[in-house]
Order: C-alpha cells, then structure tokens, then sequence
C-alpha cells in the first residue's frame, strides 16, 4: 500500500488527531548496513518494565490512541529460521513504546503522571501469508537512559512466546523527528550506548526507515524466530 496514502487516510480517519508539523526535512531514506540475506534468530531483549498487561484486549492495527505524534506505519516481518527464513504466517505480533513525551501507558510513575487507565501505543496484529503484522502508530519519543526504541514480542498460535526484542531507530532520522514541536529535544543516551542495543546494534536497528515529518514515517524490520 502506499505509505502517503495509507499515512493520509488515518489521519483523516482519526480526525486530524494527530498533530503533523509542516517542517519539510531531507530524511527520505536511511537504511542502516545490514545483510539481508543472513538466516539467524534476532536478539534477545527484555521486555522491560512496562509490557502490555493484557495483549489479548488490545487486537487493533491502530494504536494511537489520543497520542500526538509524527504518524509512523510499523510493519514487522516474521520469518522462520527453521524453515530457512520463510515468512511465518498465523503468529502473533505484540507492540508496545512510549508517546513523543517518553510515557508509557498503563502505568503510574511516568514523565508527566499516572497512566494507568490508558492503553495508547500497544497492540497485537496476527502475521498474515507474507509474514507481515502492520501498526499505525506515532514516532516515539525517548526517556533519560535509554535510546529511542520500541518492544514487540512475538507468539504463536498455541500461544508460545518465541521472542521478546526490541528495535533501535536510525540516529539521523530520531534526531530529525525530535527538532519538530511536540517532542523532548536531542536523546541522551546513543544506539551505541544503550544497554539492550550496544551488542547487537546492527541486528536490532530498523532494516528500512523512510520518510519526513511532513508525511510521517514508514519503519519495516524483520525479525527470524525459531518454530
């Protein structure tokens, strides 16, 4: 589908809630150095201190919630390292991150408060025949320690957790997205810095983001489980 279409068409579907800046960047394409071709299960990570607490409830493609944010469409690929990286149909993709302010929902003690009784920027999609979960999200912002992130898990059909990760975002582009309204200014820790991405930064980093801030984002990353 057509990444401006699709980003379009959920905005006018939300009613303008989400706040889109008009700055027009130079960040159209930034792909990081990885082999694409490499048959291997991606990182482990933990799943940090706020998953989602009842995934089940919240089996939606649109995440955003009553988030603002620069728009972000997420499609994760799941292949199989067992059946030499085939796409993996029937599975399902849990996704979770923080707003552009760095709070998470669902729980209290965050930057600006209590978020308990929300659910914005979590969700569970089932992988279709190619392997492929999609989300309408928002950029995320960052918070003091860690670079700018997300966590997904992914689980069988039987409902078997097959792996819990996290995916790192191109410096250039968090750096480009956090010059605009709405979000905290410069991160303070690197991808090279955090502590869930310094081993393993080139296979926990997005494989595709693409995009600017007048349009919204696209991020594809493909993550190797195995059955």
């Amino acid at each position: 589908m057509n990444r401006k279409r699709f980003l379009k068409s959920g905005l006018v579907g939300l009613g303008g809630m989400i706040a889109v800046p008009t700055i027009l960047t130079s960040c159209d394409s930034i792909t990081p150095v990885v082999d694409p071709n490499a048959c291997a299960l991606s990182p482990s990570e933990m799943a940090g201190p706020f998953p989602i607490k009842t995934p089940a409830d919240w089996v939606r493609g649109n995440i955003i919630g009553d988030r603002v944010g620069i728009p972000l469409m997420i499609t994760i690929k799941v292949e199989d390292v067992n059946n030499n990286c085939s796409p993996l149909a029937g599975v399902l993709v849990d996704i979770w991150h923080c707003d552009a302010k760095g709070n998470y929902s669902e729980y209290s003690n965050q930057i600006e408060g209590d978020f308990t009784s929300q659910h914005f920027l979590r969700g569970r999609q089932t992988t279709d025949t190619n392997g492929n979960a999609s989300f309408i999200s928002i950029y995320p912002g960052w918070y003091p320690g860690r670079a700018p992130h997300l966590h997904l898990e992914v689980i069988s059909s039987s409902g078997q957790s097959l792996l819990t990760t996290q995916t790192a975002f191109p410096e250039a582009v968090s750096n480009t997205v956090y010059a605009t309204s709405g979000y905290n200014g410069n991160f303070d820790t690197s991808n090279s810095a955090d502590g869930a991405f310094r081993d393993s930064l080139n296979r926990n980093i997005a494989t595709i983001v693409t995009g600017n801030t007048t349009d919204g984002f696209t991020l594809n990353e493909t993550i190797k489980v195995a059955v």
